[in-house]
């Protein structure tokens, strides 16, 4: 089996290299022109993961590899790092990394896996346990991704009881700011209203980011149901009052077809 991966992989390696010697396009490309069409295949995977659509997950795992093959030979070129040394050095990585695994650490669960993650970091020369936190993450992982590494250093809240305490505070704190009409107060603080959220799904075990995306998702197939039931009127939603939108939205909400 490991020799039919190695295989498989190597025939990839063999096709990026042909496409970069013989294809216009494929010449063409730097890794910065490649930088957002690598955005955008990670955000197709995500599409796929949080639909559980395997089928998807594997095509979308595929174009990512390309990509990372694709920098990989960019980098050959220019004599930076060559693929196997990218392979060699996340295997060291997971191996220093993994003490548990590879050495005599003793770990009682997970979280102490995490610990002794962040702890290895800071000792291979991370100047901060935030530093890892890339600065292009959109806001909302990004707040995920914070708590998650702050918790690792002990700053953390008990219970999930002081966190919600936490978001009322945070969203009476906003209503002030509100009643005085300060426009960078008020965004302040509805910023914190949303970290403190997203501290609290955490403490519930959910996905902040893959929970507002349901939502996003099911506001879009409400809304467009809407649309059809408009559509079936001979009318346009901009042309309709606000009840009759409600009305529309009910029904868009009890029919689940």
């Amino acid at each position: 089996m490991d020799n039919l991966i190695g295989n498989k992989f190597l025939r990839l390696v063999k096709i990026m290299d042909e496409l970069r010697e013989k294809c216009p396009w494929d010449k063409k490309q730097t890794i910065e022109s490649l930088r957002q069409l690598t955005i955008e295949e990670t955000y197709e995977l995500v599409d796929a993961i949080t639909e559980n659509d395997w089928k998807n997950l594997k095509e979308e795992l595929g174009d990512l590899m390309l990509h990372l093959v694709f920098y990989a030979k960019i980098a050959h070129e220019k004599n930076e790092f060559n693929l196997a040394e990218v392979i060699d050095g996340v295997c060291e990585k997971l191996i220093t990394r993994h003490p548990h695994i590879y050495g005599d650490v003793k770990v009682e669960n997970e979280e102490d896996v995490k610990q002794n993650w962040e702890k290895i970091k800071l000792k291979e020369g991370k100047k901060s346990v935030l530093s890892g936190v890339p600065k292009s993450l959109p806001a909302l992982v990004k707040a995920i991704r914070i708590q998650e590494k702050s918790k690792q250093v002990g700053f953390e809240w008990e219970n999930a009881n002081q966190v919600w305490d936490k978001v009322i505070e945070e969203i009476n704190e906003l209503k002030m700011a509100v009643e005085t009409n300060n426009f960078s107060d008020i965004e302040d603080e509805m910023g914190d209203v949303f970290f403190s959220l997203v501290n609290y799904a955490r403490f519930l075990n959910v996905d902040a980011e893959n929970a507002l995306e349901r939502t996003n998702k099911k506001f879009m197939h409400r809304f467009s149901k809407m649309e059809s039931y408009a559509a079936k009127e001979q009318k346009h939603l901009h042309d309709m009052d606000l009840d009759s939108l409600e009305k529309l939205w009910n029904m868009a909400k009890n029919d689940n077809m």
